[in-house]
């Protein structure tokens, strides 16, 4: 009765899985990765694929081999066992086809992470900031567009409206369609890691150091992600949620947070999302130290050598009480 139970479950699990499969995110008895919704998921899709491949076939030839040696090579057949020790051309194969395999990895491997490095001319740049337990996100290409975003409650979720337990925010990020998009990912506490899987984006924010990211989305929707470094008790109630939309709903959700387009100057947005950065750390160490670092302070440090001069027995002192 249990493996009937399981062939059956097995069975729907596999056919089912291609009618229930969601946008955006996982869905119940889905097998496989998400649907990609950007180049850069697309290409990781595939280079997946190909490894797939490569490892179902190397799992074939060795269990064949196996297969092979323990029915010609049986106690029952081969009475007296063979005195070779040595055969040069399966040494030279098993020598010169991992290498062959290692290269037939490496080329698309090194593609595929140039293309995810580079990140090409963006039509918008945001800043993310990782807190305990939600994110911040800002537009640096708009003033007076920044907002944090919160998990909304179990209780409060609407699965009318397509909000998903866990997943769904009280102010979700919104971007056009089919514009490129840099991300600039930091923390403000601990380390976290923003990671949507449909755009195949997962970098980890950590406190003092931007990392960077890219995207372009391909086409409208709600995509969802999470928190992926375990940052706290609160780590599972940080989802990341981005609504995909075209570039007139963009504008005009812009217009509606109050936001507008900075005058445009010759400074990168990474140096700009540097020097906040920079800044955010300063007003920390203020915050920590409110007078100020020894080397600015205007009190001198004590003068060992004065005080000597001024009190020759002190070193003699120390000398005979060590434990002063």
């Amino acid at each position: 009765m249990k493996i009937s139970a399981f062939i059956l479950s097995v069975f729907f699990m596999i056919f089912s899985a291609p009618v229930q499969a969601q946008e955006g995110y996982a869905g119940s008895w889905e097998m496989g990765l998400q649907k990609p919704a950007s180049p850069l998921k697309a290409q990781i899709d595939e280079f997946h694929s190909l490894l797939l491949y490569i490892v179902i076939a190397i799992v074939v030839v060795v269990t064949l081999l196996l297969l092979y040696a323990i029915i010609k090579f049986r106690r029952r057949k081969n009475v007296e066992p063979a005195t070779f020790a040595h055969n040069t051309l399966i040494e030279v194969l098993w020598t010169i086809l991992p290498i062959v395999i290692l290269i037939v990895i490496a080329i698309p491997s090194f593609k595929l992470l140039y293309f995810e490095d580079r990140i090409p001319d963006p039509d918008l740049t945001i800043k993310v900031t990782g807190y305990q337990w939600y994110w911040g996100y800002e537009y640096s290409d708009y003033d007076g567009l920044e907002f944090l975003s919160y998990m909304v409650p179990e209780n409060e979720i609407n699965e009318s409206e397509g909000q998903r337990r866990l997943l769904s925010t009280d102010n979700p990020v919104v971007v056009p369609v089919g514009e490129n998009i840099q991300i600039g990912i930091t923390s403000a506490d601990v380390i976290h890691a923003f990671a949507i899987p449909a755009v195949g984006i997962k970098r980890d924010a950590v406190p003092g150091r931007l990392n960077q990211s890219w995207v372009r989305f391909d086409r409208e929707g709600t995509y969802f992600g999470q928190c992926s470094e375990i940052c706290g008790t609160g780590h599972a109630y940080m989802p990341i949620e981005f609504k995909v939309v075209s570039r007139e709903e963009f504008d005009t959700w812009v217009a509606s947070k109050g936001g507008t387009l900075k005058p445009l100057e010759p400074v990168a947005a990474e140096e700009v999302m540097q020097e906040e950065i920079q800044e955010d750390l300063q007003d920390d160490n203020l915050g920590n130290n409110p007078e100020g670092d020894v080397e600015n302070s205007e009190t001198p440090a004590p003068d060992f050598e004065e005080n000597k001069l001024k009190n020759p027995n002190v070193e003699e002192e120390n000398v005979s009480n060590p434990g002063k």
